[in-house]
């Protein structure tokens, strides 16, 4: 008898919550990071923010732009600067496709989570994604509510 496969073990560093109520995600991919030393022992210690972020092409070349991540305390004069663009590793064709849908349908690259994957190495979650319009937040929200409401008359009699 075969066991199942657990689930890829993430320690989530940190969230982009905003970006699943502002756009309508779509295909998901996972790339990797440029990182000096100072910045991934300051994301070991939870501390970054990638809720302003975007990724952007530049030179055939994808970017994270505007994340931050804060200094390490202990590495003194050594440190790097919070809110350099980083690099994002992905592969030539996974870079064309997403080029290709920001520049042609219109879409938009955003970074999801920043997380250590189980062999330790830090790894962005990024979603191709379209901007959603005014109405469609407020039917989101309206939803979001219903089922909360729902929730809460379901404990109420059960």
């Amino acid at each position: 008898m075969a066991q199942k496969k657990d689930a890829p073990r993430r320690k989530i560093v940190a969230a982009n919550r905003k970006a699943r109520f502002n756009y309508e995600i779509g295909e998901a991919l996972e790339a990797g990071l440029a990182l000096t030393g100072t910045e991934v022992k300051s994301l070991r210690e939870a501390r970054a923010n990638i809720a302003e972020s975007y990724v952007s092409p530049d030179g055939g070349e994808m970017w994270l732009v505007n994340a931050n991540i804060p200094e390490y305390r202990q590495a003194r004069h050594f440190n790097h600067p919070p809110r350099r663009p980083r690099k994002l590793l992905l592969h030539k064709r996974q870079i064309a496709r997403l080029i290709g849908a920001v520049q042609r349908d219109g879409m938009t690259v955003v970074p999801l989570n920043l997380y250590f994957n189980e062999r330790g190495q830090a790894k962005l979650e990024i979603a191709l994604a379209r901007g959603k319009k005014l109405h469609d937040k407020r039917q989101t929200e309206k939803a979001r509510d219903w089922q909360r409401e729902k929730g809460r008359l379901l404990r109420e009699k059960g």
